[in-house]
């Protein structure tokens, strides 16, 4: 089982197509999000409403209206979208069970209980450094990263495919535009 959903992952995704190949945010749409990358639109749009609210995406209005990135691509954590869309996780949950021991006989003894309990403690470091990973992640590293892997080409159809879709949106007559609207 993950310890992560899996909108954390189309998150990612879909901020890495808000970024161009200079690290500049562009605009898609949640529709246009889930076809490219053939994921349920009416779960990405709640993934969207997530990534709104914690303001690293902001609706764009219009019959070409869509989302961008809230914030430039280089001060957008991993762990900012983490925590944007499935909040913060323990990675354990310590149930203190040091002062059950049978050998105890129901009283467990003051250095068995005393301090905190030391797999607690290592998974608080583990679970400290997992974060701290994350956090020195940011979309636009992994943009760079998948740029330098992806051909050259592949950055332009992105950018072409997102403009096509964007284009025949606002020639299609009768399309409505859901804009998501956050709460303070």
């Amino acid at each position: 089982m993950s310890l992560y959903s899996a909108g954390v992952e189309y998150g990612i995704h879909c901020l890495l197509y808000l970024v161009d190949e200079r690290g500049d945010s562009r605009e898609a749409s949640v529709r246009d999000l889930a076809d490219l990358q053939g994921v349920p639109q009416e779960y990405l749009a709640k993934v969207f409403t997530k990534l709104a609210k914690a303001k690293l995406v902001v609706a764009t209005e219009g019959v070409r209206g869509g989302f961008r990135l809230g914030r430039p691509s280089d001060e957008i954590t991993l762990l900012d979208i983490v925590t944007a869309i499935d909040g913060r996780k323990l990675i354990f949950d310590c149930r203190d069970i040091r002062g059950r021991c049978a050998v105890f006989d129901g009283c467990a003894p003051q250095w068995a209980t005393e301090g905190i309990c030391g797999i607690n403690a290592a998974m608080l470091t583990a679970q400290k450094r997992m974060e701290e990973a994350l956090d020195q992640q940011t979309i636009l590293d992994l943009a760079r990263r998948t740029g330098r892997k992806a051909p050259a080409e592949f950055a332009g159809q992105i950018s072409g495919w997102l403009s096509e879709r964007k284009e025949s949106r606002a020639g299609a007559a009768g399309d409505s535009i859901a804009v998501v609207q956050v709460d303070d």
